[in-house]
């Protein structure tokens, strides 16, 4: 497999709650972190004393970051909305060469920067709120 370009991982939000997404604009920085917390049922019959997990059990989770620039007042503007009213729309994570993980995110943080020598910057969390998916390249 050949190296993917960073830029095309890409962050896009469900901009009106009618599947039409729209990527956020100015990132230059995107990471998406899959976790699950494992449950332990390690007991004295364990064998040699190892670590026992219940398969299947345990909470997952989706974390999205990205950071950047002003470049789209609209993008911009929809992530403050999601934030300030608490709300859970879908977004899509697009892995170049792998496919897209799409699913219902809450804006866990939005922060704003700016040097007076440079430009305003951008920084969000996105918190997974329920399923996500993955959707393989053909």
């Amino acid at each position: 497999m050949a190296a993917q370009n960073g830029k095309d991982l890409l962050i896009k939000i469900d901009m009106t709650g009618d599947g039409q997404f729209q990527t956020a604009a100015g990132l230059r920085a995107t990471r998406i972190a899959f976790n699950s917390e494992s449950v332990d049922v390690t007991s004295m019959e364990s064998t040699g004393g190892w670590r026992e997990l219940l398969g299947g059990a345990g909470v997952k989770t989706a974390e999205i970051s990205g950071s950047g620039v002003f470049r789209d007042a609209a993008t911009d503007e929809r992530v403050r909305q999601i934030f300030f009213d608490g709300e859970t729309p879908e977004f899509q994570v697009i892995i170049p060469d792998f496919g897209t993980v799409q699913g219902r995110f809450q804006v866990a943080s939005i922060e704003y920067a700016g040097n007076h020598d440079g430009e305003a910057t951008y920084e969000m969390a996105l918190a997974s709120a329920g399923a996500v998916d993955f959707t393989a390249l053909p």
